[in-house]
């Protein structure tokens, strides 16, 4: 129902419904902010100040109120207000990286990816992504209706036990790949440096390239402004040839960190991670509830 009335709600209506949620996600946990906070000191660097940083906290949490509402009106879009809607950079990186076959994109949790997902079916690509396991299953159900029957992706559950050979499928059937990866659920992928810390990334995206032969694609979708987005695409990253298939997926691994800090850092505000994603972060978390009446 939302989906379907979503795309005709008067602008105001939005923007005040945005408002709302925004304040929810504040409200509903405070230690989403302590953990907004730290992210975005290291996205804004050691010389942001206190104002730098809340502001850009306050403007994480509107702006992932507004990732959820535009995904809730994808469903009621035409192909032509997709089309309307959004603009891609890096034109060449994205048609070369599928004029071979199969492609394997790496994004971070930024802007609107539902949006970049849809594009990209709209102009007849078969996108395949994993998709994390949402609760109610109703919600997880709504999902896979819009991007599925909607615009024609291919999702695979994170919990399915075949997640691993339906990718490689999909490589081989030329599919567009797409991986959120600047967060590691299992907590054993490859360490790296990230933002200036070592954390874990996800195994899946270097380790799918290796052993497929397909390029690594690093990308992000952007809100630019009155409901509009521009998916950004970036040459493929260089798949190191000498070393152990360990050695290899872990230098692969940490090329993509460092190319997904760049792509968070032109809008550090719009990177939607309300989690943990350092093992620093944990033990704050731990502090900041103990410290909780």
């Amino acid at each position: 129902m939302a989906g379907s009335v979503g795309p005709y709600l008067p602008e105001s209506v939005v923007e005040a419904l945005s408002e709302r949620i925004t304040r929810k996600l504040r409200e509903s946990k405070p230690e989403r902010a302590m953990l907004v906070a730290r992210h975005m000191r290291r996205a804004l660097g050691p010389e942001a100040g206190d104002a730098e940083v809340a502001a850009a906290v306050d403007d994480v949490f509107a702006s992932y109120s507004r990732y959820w509402i535009e995904t809730f009106r994808l469903g009621g879009y035409s192909a032509d207000r997709v089309n309307m809607i959004h603009e891609l950079e890096g034109r060449e990186n994205f048609y070369n990286a599928l004029a071979e076959g199969g492609a394997i994109f790496a994004l971070p949790h930024t802007g609107q990816w539902e949006v970049s997902g849809a594009w990209a079916g709209v102009q007849g690509f078969r996108v395949t992504a994993v998709a994390e396991k949402l609760e109610p299953a109703e919600l997880f159900d709504w999902f896979l209706d819009l991007r599925e029957r909607k615009f024609g992706m291919n999702i695979i559950s994170n919990d399915d036990p075949a997640v691993t050979r339906k990718l490689f499928q999909a490589v081989a059937d030329g599919d567009a790949v797409c991986l959120l990866s600047d967060r590691d659920l299992s907590r054993r992928g490859p360490e790296v440096e990230f933002f200036g810390e070592m954390t874990h990334m996800p195994v899946g995206p270097a380790r799918l390239a290796i052993a497929t032969g397909a390029p690594l694609i690093p990308a992000a979708c952007f809100e630019v402004g009155n409901w509009r987005y521009r998916t950004v695409v970036r040459p493929p990253i260089p798949i190191p040839e000498a070393g152990t298939k360990q050695e290899r997926v872990q230098e692969a691994t940490q090329l993509m960190a460092y190319e997904l800090e760049g792509l968070i850092r032109r809008a550090p505000s719009q990177w939607h991670v309300l989690q943990p994603n350092w093992p620093s972060d944990r033990e704050a978390l731990e502090a900041f509830r103990a410290r909780q009446p």
